[in-house]
């Protein structure tokens, strides 16, 4: 009986609550304009704090009537502010609502209101207007659309402290960026902007922010002086051009990096010292402060090893490792003082057992916030360890050996959450830089299993740095290379040599150099055979010179050991000779160049294969040209091919001496013999007693 019941039950409780909230939207059409504005105060009321009357106000068409009300000039003044003010609080209740907001096309008209002489007015329309931008669902483009808002808005921030703090506030969340760059290791390259990113900080700059809002941070209000950092981190990410400008600033005699300095000291409110920390780091990153500045190293550096205690909130670790990570990321000496600051390798262990089973947070709330949240405290600690590990090898060793490290990192790589996983990953990469590491740690814990996982599914952003962490798991001295290579690792990196992704194809044919690497025929063969001569071909003419030189290093490694050169070359040996002439005839730098000749000398040095050359006379001419070419590094070269196919006691020596004196080479090895480069000559002087044996 009771199932039966239930439904009617719902309805007309639901219906019950309409028709409560109903009464309040009427009242906005009633004729009588007093009336309405009793109604939109007593609505006020009714919503502040309480988001199913919100919900009910919206799906009753409150929207659209406020909007009219608000944008008619016979609304009194008080009205169309308390429209203004109603409309904020709606913006305050769910992600929903500010959707439905922005269906209603609210934006424009809350512009429009900032164009009316009243100051509550535009002080109602700006705190709506802030509101809504914060909002995650609201696209920062809004902002972008007239291109006479954003000067109208750098004129209102000398009316009042409530404009110059929601305007700042407008302009820092519209100009979000992503936070968050042969054989040998794979490093990273730096994080890129995202797309939109330098456009709004270009604008904002250009319409004279930083000197609209320098003299802000010494404003009375606080709120004020917050919400103008908080601009200032944003504009100068990643951004030279506004980072330059703000190391000169001057506000009542003080220049702005000074400014900065004081407001990250210990007796300042914990967001304060944040917020000023990264816009130091960002102006150090740009290269408009010196990274060994004292302002760094005696100040940001410190401060932000101090928000990673324990005794921080999460949110507070978080923001603080990851700025500490993006600000050591690329110096050096700065990774050298932050792992002996405060024990910070120690104390990021820390990260992974938060909130423990002994937590101190008694606040039920933020208890279930941290828990929620705690997936971030292992990417900050990741993204943290990455930055540290990314040069010294003591460093390495020192995070490697914190308590159940190699673990953490391979819990972290199957992690349900993308950026732990991306953390993770980082982690992994710049700890796999170490060969001590690579024989030790990584074998002992079969890192390359979760890494390999990672590989086979995973966003682009992902894979660029898997597979760069995999370049150097392959590497010949890695006890990890023969396991991964049975799991089918050509197969993928082959696959990966056909990826639209840039960054994606360099790491494929970088990781097959790296297999190619003295290995045995089969592995070789298996390469060849996964890649197909059509898609060798389309490497050797890829136009990104990364990807040809590491397709070159990939011939050079599988055109090594005389067996392995005369078997590939019977079989693939008409193609690569023709990859090599259009390579040389092409217009290439002196480092591809060098490298197809070194292709050439090793082709020269085996049984059979040297044949291709010596009845190519086009080539020949090639390596001719290249002896008496004007760079040393291409004589070189050249001069390697032409020792290779001369060698005597080797079978036909006589007759490749005999062709190759018929087209001048003596003459050349004779002046060479006297070049003022050592290594030239003597190469030259041991040519030429190839021929007088």
């Amino acid at each position: 009986m009771a199932c039966v019941l239930e439904a009617p039950l719902r309805m007309s409780v639901l219906s019950e609550v309409t028709a409560s909230s109903r009464h309040y939207v009427d009242r906005l059409f009633d004729l009588d304009p007093q009336k309405v504005l009793q109604g939109v105060i007593d609505m006020k009321n009714a919503v502040i704090g309480n988001n199913k009357q919100k919900a009910n106000l919206i799906v009753l068409g409150a929207v659209p009537r406020l909007l009219y009300l608000l944008q008619q000039e016979t609304s009194s003044t008080e009205l169309r502010t308390e429209c203004a003010v109603v409309l904020g609080s709606l913006a305050m209740g769910t992600e929903n609502n500010v959707k439905s907001l922005l269906d209603c096309h609210i934006i424009p008209a809350l512009l429009q209101g900032l164009l009316s002489p009243d100051l509550k007015f535009i002080e109602a329309c700006l705190r709506c207007l802030r509101t809504i931008f914060i909002s995650p669902v609201t696209p920062e483009d809004l902002l972008y659309t007239d291109a006479t808002v954003i000067s109208h808005l750098m004129a209102l921030l000398s009316r009042s402290r409530y404009t110059q703090e929601y305007i700042c506030q407008i302009f820092s969340h519209c100009c979000k960026l992503q936070h968050w760059h042969s054989c040998g290791f794979k490093s990273l390259p730096q994080p890129l902007l995202c797309a939109n990113g330098p456009d709004h900080q270009t604008i904002l700059f250009n319409h004279g922010a930083v000197q609209n809002i320098a003299h802000l941070l010494v404003s009375t209000s606080y709120k004020v002086r917050m919400q103008a950092l908080k601009c200032f981190s944003v504009l100068a990410f990643e951004n030279p051009q506004v980072s330059m400008t703000l190391v000169n600033v001057l506000v009542d005699g003080e220049l702005l990096p000074q400014i900065f300095v004081k407001m990250l000291q210990r007796d300042k409110p914990i967001e304060m010292q944040l917020t000023s920390a990264k816009c130091l780091t960002s102006m150090c990153r740009a290269g408009a402060i010196r990274t060994d500045d004292s302002c760094i190293v005696l100040k940001t550096l410190p401060c932000l090893v101090r928000m990673c205690s324990k005794e921080r909130l999460l949110e507070e670790r978080v923001e603080g490792a990851e700025t500490l990570a993006y600000l050591i990321e690329t110096d050096v000496e700065l990774q050298r003082i932050a792992s002996i600051t405060d024990h910070l390798i120690v104390m990021l262990a820390d990260y992974f057992k938060y909130p423990s089973s002994v937590s101190a947070i008694t606040d039920i709330k933020r208890l279930d916030h941290d828990l929620k949240h705690a997936h971030e405290l292992r990417q900050a600690a990741f993204k943290l360890y990455a930055s540290l590990g990314a040069n010294d090898e003591d460093i390495r060793k020192k995070i490697i050996e914190t308590e159940n490290m190699m673990d953490r990192i391979v819990n972290g790589l199957s992690e349900s959450s993308i950026k732990v996983r991306l953390a993770a990953v980082r982690c992994l990469h710049s700890l796999s830089r170490s060969v001590q590491q690579l024989r030790t740690s990584f074998q002992d814990h079969a890192v390359w299993k979760p890494l390999m996982k990672v590989l086979q599914n995973a966003p682009n952003e992902v894979l660029v740095v898997a597979s760069s962490t995999l370049c150097n798991l392959l590497l010949e001295f890695s006890p990890s290379k023969e396991p991964i290579l049975e799991s089918g690792a050509i197969e993928l990196l082959c696959s990966l040599t056909q990826s639209e992704n840039l960054a994606l194809r360099v790491n494929g044919i970088w990781a097959l150099m790296n297999v190619a690497f003295q290995a045995e025929q089969k592995i070789k063969s298996d390469i060849l055979r996964g890649l197909s001569t059509e898609q060798l071909f389309q490497l050797l003419s890829d136009s990104d010179v990364n990807v040809l030189m590491k397709t070159l290093g990939l011939l050079r490694n599988l055109l090594s050991t005389r067996p392995h050169i005369d078997h590939i070359m019977s079989t693939h040996g008409k193609q690569i000779m023709q990859a090599v002439t259009l390579i040389l005839e092409g217009e290439h730098n002196i480092e591809v160049k060098e490298q197809t000749l070194c292709i050439l000398a090793n082709i020269a040095d085996g049984t059979t294969a040297k044949e291709l050359i010596m009845t190519n006379d086009d080539i020949l001419q090639k390596i001719k040209y290249y002896m008496s070419h004007s760079n040393v590094k291409l004589q070189l070269a050249a001069m390697f091919c032409i020792s290779n196919l001369i060698w005597n006691g080797e079978e036909g020596s006589q007759e490749r001496q005999d062709k190759l004196r018929d087209m001048g080479i003596v003459d050349i090895l004779h002046k060479l013999s006297q070049s003022s480069d050592p290594n030239l000559c003597d190469k030259a002087k041991t040519a030429l007693q190839q021929y007088l044996a």
